[in-house]
């Protein structure tokens, strides 16, 4: 399946943000032909910005290689899902398909606490969650019990 592929080279992501002590979030972009465009992971600690999150920084990434800021035609796929900043992100990218994880209870803004693509904004992606669910819950889960010990 098409997803899962990707969904695992946003885990992959997730390990490496994970091993640089950031919280495990791994993302990717692929174009309408399901080529990768633009990768990313959370990046918040090495940065210290709140905008370090691997939705941001694959966006600007998919951006900068397509040379557009509108990424109408791809396929966002986010191991955790996405917070009200980036689906703010997504709706302003124009990015119609959005593949996510795990569910984020107190963030997510793809149902979880709040459905904000389902608002009046102007663009409203297709929203698949749970893909790969158990394997990315499982790589959070032991980060955070990893930091508490």
């Amino acid at each position: 399946m098409e997803h899962e592929k990707h969904m695992r080279k946003a885990l992959e992501l997730a390990q490496s943000a994970a091993e640089a002590g950031e919280i495990p979030v791994g993302c990717v972009i692929t174009d309408k032909n399901g080529n990768i465009i633009g990768k990313g992971q959370n990046t918040r600690e090495q940065t210290r910005s709140a905008l370090g999150h691997a939705e941001l920084n694959a966006i600007d990434d998919a951006c900068r290689t397509m040379g557009d800021w509108r990424l109408e035609g791809c396929t966002i796929y986010v191991t955790l899902e996405p917070c009200p900043m980036c689906t703010g992100a997504i709706i302003n990218a124009r990015i119609p398909c959005v593949v996510f994880g795990a569910r984020e209870e107190n963030f997510g803004s793809c149902g979880s606490v709040i459905d904000l693509f389902s608002e009046r904004y102007g663009h409203h992606p297709a929203v698949y969650g749970g893909v790969l669910e158990k394997e990315c819950t499982t790589l959070l889960t032991q980060f955070f019990r990893k930091m508490r010990t």
